[in-house]
């Protein structure tokens, strides 16, 4: 049986192919394509940045990597005209953008469906498909509820995590009134799909531009001509819970039998 590449070396075979640089959110998800790799871990797109972001930062000229852009890359060997700028070599925390040491994850427009509710909800999600998905019922941070696609309540998990105070409002006053919900959470997230915990502090230089691009990316207000600041990079997509799918196919048999 074929050996799995390393990281390094699918990256370098997804960017030898490619005829024009690409993001690296955009490299991991040929990877996962091709079947590159099996073990994705839950962050392939960050794993891949950072990849790229630290080679730069620490092999200097014999990184065979070159940044064109923001998050963007190619080899420098197909490159040779490119030269990676001074301010370019950045760590892989330092390439975020600014509002990214305090966003750390969110996911837009999630079924309630979805869900098998109870006391503590699996709210799972994977920044990629195909990489390993990462239960997000213990995050903190700010969630809204939508009916369709109109906001009818938007609250906050801190002293109850999201999957509890989502739970809660399967319950109350607000529990028949809406069909969908958005988080954007503070807690940090492993390649182990575990999530870390919240800083002591935040910098107000960084604080700012969060909360600017939760509200945009949020509320979608029309004469915003951009999303949040790239918020995107660390969006999750939801995952149904297994135990829906194993009730559906029970109800289904149970019908045909019945």
């Amino acid at each position: 049986m074929a050996k799995e590449p390393t990281w390094k070396e699918a990256v370098a075979r997804v960017l030898g192919e490619s005829s024009q640089p690409l993001h690296y959110t955009a490299i991991a998800e040929r990877i996962i394509e091709l079947g590159l790799r099996k073990n994705l871990g839950a962050t392939p797109a960050s794993t891949v940045n950072a990849i790229i972001a630290t080679s730069i930062k620490h092999d200097g000229n014999d990184t065979p990597y070159v940044r064109v852009a923001k998050g963007t890359f190619a080899l420098a060997k197909q490159n040779p005209s490119l030269e990676n700028s001074s301010e370019d070599l950045v760590a892989p925390d330092d390439d975020q953008e600014p509002q990214y040491a305090i966003v750390t994850s969110f996911g837009m427009f999630w079924q309630r469906a979805s869900v098998e509710w109870g006391t503590n909800p699996r709210l799972l999600g994977m920044q990629q498909l195909g990489a390993t998905p990462v239960d997000f019922q213990g995050q903190l941070g700010i969630y809204l509820l939508y009916d369709g696609r109109e906001v009818i309540y938007i609250g906050r998990s801190a002293d109850r995590p999201l999957g509890r105070r989502l739970y809660e409002h399967t319950r109350d006053r607000l529990a028949v009134r809406w069909d969908r919900f958005s988080w954007f959470g503070l807690r940090p997230v492993s390649e182990k799909a575990e999530l870390g915990e919240i800083p002591v502090s935040f910098d107000s230089n960084k604080l700012i531009p969060a909360l600017e691009a939760i509200l945009i990316e949020a509320l979608e207000p029309r004469q915003n001509r951009k999303r949040g600041d790239d918020l995107a990079a660390v969006e999750y997509i939801q995952k149904e819970d297994p135990q829906i799918a194993k009730k559906r196919l029970k109800a289904s048999i149970d019908e045909a039998l019945g």
